[in-house]
């Protein structure tokens, strides 16, 4: 088997297969020699660390202190609540690499190789990459510009946004908190700055992407100096990056066959936050189930059908709710409402933070907040 690409989606499915069976040959390809950065917010919720912790990769997060106060705000807006798990913010150099070193220990070979190609079907009904590797199945982990995903079409184009990432000392306002300040933009548009806790922050500002907009790197600099003042001014490693966006389900992105999408290349990221470690590691998780299953009856045809039911099961309902989210959240009144239904009750505050880092819904209690907040404002 071959999973190009060994972020956390990549490395997790590797992890996953060789976890079900250890006498898996599996090959993990990377453009890229480990421990390498990438954009993003760094921050990893628990509902990302129970999914390694099954796979017995729990101690990824070690050494780093957990965070668990969050900040919301816009404009006079705000709620700083305490979470009900934990969330870490580790630089990616680090995170990704902690899951590759426990897929390369559990068997998995680690080979730096730019994948240019894929071909369906040898002889044998086997995946060709490149003319040089082939493989029963191949698990596409390559980011939202997936080679391998484009072989079988890819997520469908929808929304994406951009973000601008930097590394910054914390900020006493920031110091054991999440902080995220919504702009005046179109929305969902917002700066952030994570506490590591280590005496620097993951700091940045991200929002929609739009051809049309002049977005550059000094709008995006500028836009987080205004919302987080000392954020920009001091930040370092600047990197910027897309994001697709999840739509309403999913399901299309994945076709029957022995090529499997996860992560980013399958076009999952939350919409309403960004957020995508733990869509990574979830599914890579599930297409390494799946992909063991398929291997291990002879049917190697059957992993991606059984890989779309599984994400389908884990992952659709929580889609359409953060699509719907995402939606009502276009609003500054609904925004503002939220922030003010979240102050008010705790349980709201932890919906919010569940359908943003995990797998939540929209709640009951979440639902009537809004409305409240939406009818009678103040």
């Amino acid at each position: 088997m071959i999973v190009v690409g060994a972020g956390p989606a990549g490395a997790t499915a590797a992890l996953s297969v060789l976890t079900r069976e250890p006498t898996t040959s599996v090959l993990l390809l990377d453009r890229h020699d480990f421990p390498r950065d990438k954009c993003c917010g760094d921050g990893i919720a628990s509902q990302a660390v129970d999914v390694l912790d099954a796979l017995g990769a729990r101690d990824v997060v070690e050494g780093w202190t957990p965070v668990r106060h969050l900040n919301l705000s816009h404009d006079q807006r705000h709620v700083e609540g305490r979470m009900a798990r934990p969330t870490w913010v580790i630089p990616r150099t680090v995170f990704d690499a902690n899951v590759v070193a426990h897929a390369t220990r559990a068997g998995a070979t680690l080979l730096r190789h730019r994948v240019r190609s894929v071909g369906v079907g040898d002889s044998h009904g086997r995946v060709v990459i490149d003319d040089t590797f082939s493989a029963k199945v191949v698990i596409g982990a390559d980011g939202a510009q997936s080679v391998v995903g484009a072989q079988v079409g890819g997520p469908p184009r929808g929304r994406r946004a951009i973000a601008l990432r930097g590394y910054a000392p914390t900020l006493p306002a920031v110091r054991g908190r999440q902080v995220i300040r919504y702009g005046v933009r179109q929305q969902p548009s917002y700066a952030w700055a994570f506490d590591r806790g280590d005496g620097w922050s993951n700091v940045g500002y991200g929002e929609l992407a739009d051809p049309s907009a002049g977005l550059t790197r000094t709008f995006f600099l500028d836009e987080l100096e205004r919302l987080i003042p000392g954020a920009a001014e001091a930040g370092t490693s600047w990197r910027a990056h897309h994001l697709p966006l999840s739509g309403w389900g999913w399901g299309r992105e994945q076709p029957e066959g022995r090529i499997l999408l996860v992560g980013d290349a399958a076009g999952l990221i939350n919409p309403m936050t960004g957020e995508g470690i733990y869509y990574a590691v979830a599914t890579g998780s599930a297409a390494g189930r799946a992909a063991a299953q398929a291997l291990s009856v002879r049917r190697p045809e059957r992993a991606g059908a059984l890989h779309r039911a599984a994400v389908r099961t884990l992952l659709n309902s929580h889609l359409r709710h953060t699509w719907t989210a995402a939606r009502l959240s276009r609003s500054t009144r609904v925004i503002e409402a939220g922030i003010a239904a979240a102050a008010r009750d705790q349980h709201v505050f932890d919906d919010l933070v569940e359908i943003g880092l995990g797998d939540g819904r929209i709640t009951p209690r979440l639902a009537a907040g809004l409305v409240r907040g939406l009818v009678r404002p103040g």
